[in-house]
């Protein structure tokens, strides 16, 4: 069966990590390479103290890579970007209990385990280690945990371990972790090619992050936005193709790669910035949580602590969105962002008809695992057809995914 295996234009990621078993690597990778895969060997450090990376580097017809940042790979910042979007699979065998426990935990320290972090595509975990760590419940625990996150777990075999004990703990042998390729392929469908990416050749606006606007100079009104959710959506839309413009108020983040990022301080310095580049994009999402009201005369000095209580005159800041939908192309694609505490569909439905959008989200920041300071998000999606959508708590990376999901789906014309 497995000699006639066809995984022609499959792209698998094999991930080595410092185990005995990681001699097996070698036939695994001729055998992956045999049936015709693209294959991209990843190790840890210590896996060279068992297989070198010449012999590896050579039956995959690649570099094999183990720093994060490689020095002979153009774009190294990025690579495991790219890996982790390029593998329609990735393979840790033998995986080791060091291994295990930090893709159970998001450990990011090698290539490995930050293309890990990266990929899209499933992920098969090999365990190998000695019978009694494999038994350990921690181990067992971790095992446990990739399982729930959503990866694929061989158990590990029983046999002669190479501490001379007996049990469970063996790596699998490549041929059934073949096998197990094979399956775990047939059910996904092929990586897309760069050309083919839903948002190439589409110019994508995205606001993050809070505004501040000033009292004086050593005070400001602002809110708790950390920006996550507009960088996530960032980054997906580059991920996808687009070219993708980032307008930011002040946050903590690392700008997305990719990405073109405008930064900001103020709601009008914000509005002057969408102004100026949302007619040419093909797609707006307003993720910023902009301040609705600004001091009227901001203090030039610093305002001296005399009075018990201090009045401020406010005004309202431009209404970004509403400008945008006023004077939007017809073929233009505008998405809001809506956080509620009480009447949220309601007051979100007349927010989609008042400022002229296709879809808005929705959360209530009262709740939990929602709104600022959260790296999940709990959201209602309206479409342009007035249904509502609810979407279950989720990192905040997902919810970006699958707004980008249901607009395109609802939106983009393959053929343009």
């Amino acid at each position: 069966m497995l000699a006639s295996l066809d995984l022609s234009g499959r792209c698998v990621v094999l991930g080595v990590t410092g185990s005995i078993a990681a001699y097996k690597a070698a036939p695994l990778v001729r055998q992956l390479k045999k049936a015709g895969a693209e294959v991209q060997v990843l190790m840890t450090p210590d896996a060279e103290r068992f297989v070198t990376p010449l012999t590896l580097g050579t039956l995959s017809e690649g570099e094999v890579l183990t720093e994060i940042f490689p020095e002979n790979e153009e774009g190294s910042w990025t690579k495991h970007v790219t890996l982790g979007q390029w593998a329609d699979l990735f393979v840790v065998a033998p995986a080791t209990a060091q291994t295990v426990a930090k893709l159970a935990h998001g450990f990011c320290d090698s290539m490995l385990t930050a293309t890990a972090l990266s990929a899209r595509c499933p992920l098969l975990v090999c365990p190998a280690m000695d019978r009694d760590m494999y038994r350990h419940a921690a181990t067992q625990d971790n095992l446990d945990r990739l399982q729930e996150i959503g990866y694929e777990v061989m158990p590990a075999a029983h046999g002669e371990l190479a501490s001379g004990l007996v049990g469970q703990g063996r790596m699998p042998e490549p041929e059934e972790i073949l096998g197990r390729v094979a399956e775990v392929l047939a059910e996904t469908e092929p990586t897309e090619a760069p050309g083919d990416l839903p948002l190439a050749g589409h110019d994508v606006l995205v606001t993050a992050g809070p505004t501040r606007e000033p009292i004086d100079p050593a005070r400001v009104l602002t809110n708790p936005s950390t920006g996550t959710m507009g960088y996530a959506l960032a980054e997906a839309a580059a991920a996808r193709g687009a070219s993708v413009t980032l307008v930011t108020g002040p946050t903590a983040l690392s700008p997305p790669p990719d990405v073109e990022v405008v930064s900001v301080r103020t709601a009008e310095e914000m509005n002057e910035a969408v102004q100026a580049r949302g007619t040419d994009a093909d797609y707006v999402f307003m993720a910023a949580a902009v301040a609705d009201y600004t001091p009227a005369d901001p203090s030039t000095s610093k305002r001296k602590k005399r009075d018990e209580d201090l009045v401020l005159h406010l005004r309202q800041t431009p209404d970004i969105l509403k400008t945008l939908g006023a004077h939007r192309r017809p073929d233009q694609v505008l998405v809001g962002f809506a956080l509620e505490t009480d009447d949220a569909l309601e007051n979100a439905r007349h927010k989609l008809d008042e400022k002229n959008l296709d879809w808005i989200v929705v959360n209530d920041p009262t709740e939990e695992g929602a709104g600022f300071g959260s790296s999940t998000n709990r959201v209602t999606l309206l479409h342009p057809d007035g249904a509502s959508e609810d979407l279950p708590r989720m990192p905040k990376a997902e919810v970006a995914e699958a707004l980008l999901d249901r607009v395109l789906t609802a939106h983009h014309d393959p053929g343009t």
